[in-house]
């Protein structure tokens, strides 16, 4: 039966507070993939001197530790789940940072990577990223936790595929330039989603669950 996603697809899957077994089953599930592809990219991203796969590598370990802080606070009331949300959303924003310098490094010092690894490395994670977005596609109308966790694994999604054109750029020009591009992008995504989070977060914080469900 087809249920609007402010009704019935909110509270009979995740509910809301958050705390049925799908919603932390879910998370274990994002937690250990993104932990894993971490460590498979941020050595991969080094020994092909790309800088699109270590952004998408470091955006892997923010995620990871997103979703180690919504399973601690699952259950917990709105307020701590508003707080913990706000964190995660600053960290978006400082990993997001971070990747463009580290992009504006790669530009200064011309570094060609290694399309064949990139192209490798990008097709596999966007499996596993796809997957754990499907997965958590039902959750993406909860609360800021429930939806940072959601936007984390969109633009996980989203960066898998912008590596795979990166890496079909790099292969077509000989040139670094379609992998500094696209981290770039991947940053500017990072501060876009980290933003919107806090920016939700800050509004919960002050509110009580009948007023939420009122903004809503």
């Amino acid at each position: 039966m087809a249920c609007s996603h402010d009704s019935c697809c909110l509270t009979t899957v995740s509910g809301e507070d958050g705390t049925a077994p799908r919603w932390r089953r879910a998370l274990w599930i994002a937690l250990i993939v993104n932990a894993g592809f971490f460590l498979t990219e941020v050595v991969a991203g080094v020994m092909a001197g790309s800088a699109s796969l270590e952004a998408d590598a470091l955006d892997f370990f923010g995620d990871a530790a997103n979703y180690a802080i919504s399973l601690i606070v699952v259950g917990m009331g709105l307020r701590w789940r508003s707080r913990a949300a706000m964190l995660k959303g600053a960290t978006m924003l400082a990993f997001a940072l971070w990747v463009l310098g580290n992009t504006t490094w790669h530009v200064w010092t011309g570094t060609v990577p290694k399309a064949a690894t990139m192209g490798v490395i990008g097709v596999t994670a966007l499996l596993a990223n796809g997957g754990v977005a499907l997965m958590l596609y039902r959750f993406r109308t909860g609360d800021a936790n429930m939806r940072s966790v959601w936007i984390c694994s969109r633009n996980d999604a989203l960066g898998n595929m912008a590596v795979l054109l990166a890496a079909a750029g790099v292969f077509g020009t000989r040139t670094g330039w379609p992998d500094v591009v696209v981290a770039a992008i991947m940053g500017g995504l990072g501060l876009h989603g980290g933003w919107q989070i806090v920016r939700q977060a800050r509004r919960e914080a002050g509110m009580g669950p009948t007023q939420l469900s009122a903004a809503r």
